[in-house]
C-alpha cells in the first residue's frame, strides 16, 4: 500500500487514544504537542499519563472501549495490543469515517505515523508505509544529527521574512528569486556560531532599500532569538 503523505491540523480537535500503556503515552505526547485535544479511554494509566490527566492536559475514561466511544473524534490511535478491541475500534472508526491509526499493525490503519524530527516549525518526516519501523528509527537519528537547532532558527528567520518579501509588490518569479538568494548555503552555520552581524549584512545585501524600512528593525529586535546579543563580527 503507498500512502499519501500530509500534515494534519488537530489543533482542538478531539484525538482519542484508546489504551493507557507506555505506546499510548508516546503517542499521547505528541498529540498534546501538535495542540490536540485528547481523550484516553483506558481502566489504567501510566505515571505519566496520570500526570497529566492530573495536571488537566487531557480528559481520562477510565473504562474500556465501548462502541461509541469515538462519536466526536476526529482522528483515533488505539494502542492495544487486544486484538478483539482493535477489531471493534477498527469498525466504529470506518463506519464513522474517522482517521484511524492501530500502533503496529498497518492493516487496520488508514493513517500511520512517520519517524519525525522537529526542529522548531519544521517537521522532517521518514515512513516505509509501514514495511519497516526499524529502518524509519534509523532514517530519523541520521536526519536528527545532520539537522540540529539551527535549522529551526533558520526556519523562523524565514518565516519572519516572507510577508515582507510579498509586501514588495514584486512578481511571483522575483519573489522567487529573492527567496532562493535569501536561503543562503551558510546560513545553519552562521546561526549555531550565532554570528548575527554576518546574518545582518546577508540579509540588507539581498533585500537591498526594504532593508532599511522600520518594519526590518522591529522584526530582527522582536525576533525569539537574541539577534542583537554577542556574535561573531
Amino acid at each position: 500500500m503507498m500512502y499519501f503523505p500530509i500534515c494534519l491540523d488537530i489543533q482542538g480537535r478531539c484525538c482519542v487514544v484508546v489504551g493507557g500503556g507506555r505506546v499510548a503515552a508516546r503517542k499521547v505526547a505528541s498529540l498534546l504537542e501538535h495542540g490536540g485535544r485528547v481523550r484516553v479511554i483506558s481502566p489504567e494509566l501510566t505515571p505519566e499519563l496520570a500526570r497529566r490527566h492530573a495536571a488537566g492536559e487531557l480528559e481520562w475514561r477510565a473504562t474500556s472501549y465501548r462502541d461509541g466511544d469515538l462519536g466526536d473524534a476526529f482522528l483515533v490511535i488505539a494502542a492495544t495490543d487486544d486484538e478483539e478491541v482493535q477489531a471493534r475500534v477498527h469498525a466504529e472508526a470506518t463506519a464513522r469515517r474517522i482517521l484511524l491509526n492501530v500502533a503496529d499493525v498497518p492493516k487496520w490503519c488508514n493513517f500511520i505515523l512517520p519517524a519525525t524530527v522537529r526542529r522548531g516549525a519544521l517537521s522532517i518526516a521518514v515512513s516505509t508505509g509501514g514495511k519497516s519501523p526499524a529502518l524509519a528509527k534509523r532514517l530519523r537519528q541520521e536526519l536528527a544529527a545532520r539537522f540540529g537547532q539551527e535549522y529551526g532558527e533558520l526556519t523562523e528567520i524565514l518565516g519572519r521574512l516572507r510577508p515582507l518579501v510579498l509586501a514588495m509588490g514584486k512578481p511571483h518569479l522575483e519573489n522567487q528569486e529573492l527567496f532562493s538568494r535569501l536561503l543562503h548555503d551558510d546560513l545553519p552555520a552562521w546561526i549555531r556560531a550565532r554570528n548575527w552581524p554576518r546574518i545582518d549584512k546577508h540579509l540588507r545585501e539581498v533585500l537591498g532599500p526594504a532593508a532599511a524600512s522600520v518594519e526590518v528593525e522591529l522584526l530582527l529586535a522582536q525576533a525569539p532569538w537574541h539577534y542583537r546579543g554577542s556574535g561573531t563580527a
